[in-house]
């Protein structure tokens, strides 16, 4: 299989990206995979979006990178400069020496001599998969009972009216591990495959993703997002069974409240920039089925005047609504004050740029991190906040989230 001759040549490399769509239907690509470094830029501090700006202006080029959570976009916050263990810089995109994708089950190569290359993955062996090794139990910075008081807190703010609503996520980690992240990625896309799943390595940072949302796509002068809201664990085992599971989160009002008020949240982001007018709500509570879950996911769209520059665009969006919660700078300052550390890569971006300007963006959740050299491993996980949340229930759905890496990690533990 192409895909796995693929993954085994990025092995050689310290710096790629690995897109994978997990063969869900219409994504631009069944997978795309940049490789070696011919530039590259490190962003950080509050001139991080001029910096990228200069460099998107040197050359139109294909780009493959990421921005953190914390990514500086001006938009009022400021970080306590709290430390993410796995280490991940603020934001970071190279142009890759090779570029590969497959498209329409025609594979397509990018860089010096691509007939050599096709022939050396043809000939790419099988690689043994050194074991996972956790030399501590995997276990949540906060227990149970902190979480449900924390949560009583936000609902606390909620009643105040300082925010509708906040998505709150908690770590699970472990030390000094020790793994393969291909062999990881392999087991996670095999669980809880995903359309934007990802491998992605930067030196010592891995991040393992299998992500079902989109943060932000640009086609031409059209942007659209799809944020979701809205969780319930697949247990159905015959279409009665799944189409009943399907209806109840249709017509769960929780879920609805959250998602209708990211939909304002991302509409008015959208709205920032995009023609006056132009934005819209492509599908308001689609019910889509995953290995794992179900979840409810809206699409919204607009149109840009061309050119509008990428420091533009993410002053508008990032860090995206379902991440934060509404009023976005309120819930951003919320998500400052309770978490216990910060959140690096992890709900931030992960995607690519085309030489048109073109890009794709996921969101970076159902995300396993590793940091090679320390063996800190970690994952997070949240839920969105409301005044009819219970918080025994958000603290299931959180499990829930995790179960697909739970399964790679051999169970959950230290809870």
């Amino acid at each position: 299989m192409i895909k796995t001759k693929v993954l085994n040549w990025l092995r050689r490399f310290n710096t790629f990206c690995f897109l994978d769509s997990c063969g869900f239907p219409d994504q631009q690509f069944d997978f795309l995979a940049g490789a070696g470094v011919r530039r590259k830029v490190v962003l950080t501090g509050t001139e991080a979006l001029d910096v990228f700006e200069d460099f998107l202006k040197k050359k139109n080029t294909w780009l493959l990178g990421h921005w953190n959570y914390e990514l500086e976009t001006g938009a009022g916050q400021r970080w306590s400069g709290r430390a993410d263990a796995v280490g991940f810089p603020e934001g970071f995109f190279f142009e890759p020496e090779w570029l590969l994708y497959v498209k329409e089950d025609r594979l397509y190569i990018e860089g010096e001599n691509p007939e050599h290359l096709y022939h050396e993955l043809l000939r790419e062996p099988v690689v043994q998969a050194a074991p996972l090794l956790l030399q501590q139990p995997v276990r949540c910075r906060v227990s149970k009972d902190a979480y449900l008081e924390t949560i009583r807190q936000l609902q606390a703010h909620i009643h105040r009216g300082d925010c509708y609503e906040i998505n709150y996520c908690v770590e699970f980690f472990s030390e000094a591990a020790q793994m393969d992240p291909f062999d990881v990625y392999h087991q996670l896309a095999g669980h809880s495959p995903n359309p934007f799943s990802g491998l992605y390595r930067v030196d010592d940072q891995w991040l393992i993703c299998a992500s079902p949302e989109r943060f932000l796509r640009k086609t031409g002068q059209r942007l659209i997002s799809q944020p979701i809201k809205g969780t319930l664990s697949r247990t159905g085992t015959d279409t009665a069974s799944l189409d009943a599971e399907r209806r109840q989160l249709a017509n769960s009002s929780k879920d609805r409240a959250e998602n209708v008020m990211v939909v304002d949240l991302v509409r008015n982001d959208l709205s920032r920039i995009c023609r006056e007018g132009s934005v819209q709500v492509d599908e308001l509570f689609g019910i889509y089925s995953f290995a794992q879950v179900h979840q409810m996911i809206s699409t919204v769209s607009g149109m840009v005047d061309e050119p509008v520059s990428m420091s533009r665009i993410l002053k508008a969006t990032f860090p995206m609504g379902s991440m934060t919660g509404a009023p976005k700078i309120r819930v951003m300052q919320l998500i400052e004050q309770y978490e216990k550390n910060a959140r690096g890569i992890f709900s931030g971006a992960l995607g690519y740029i085309q030489p048109n300007g073109d890009f794709d963006f996921n969101v970076v959740i159902r995300s396993l991190m590793y940091n090679a050299q320390s063996g800190h491993l970690s994952y997070k996980v949240g839920s969105g906040i409301t005044i009819y949340s219970e918080p025994e229930l958000e603290w299931e759905e959180c499990l829930l989230k995790a179960k697909a890496i739970e399964a790679v990690l051999g169970g959950r533990q230290g809870l």
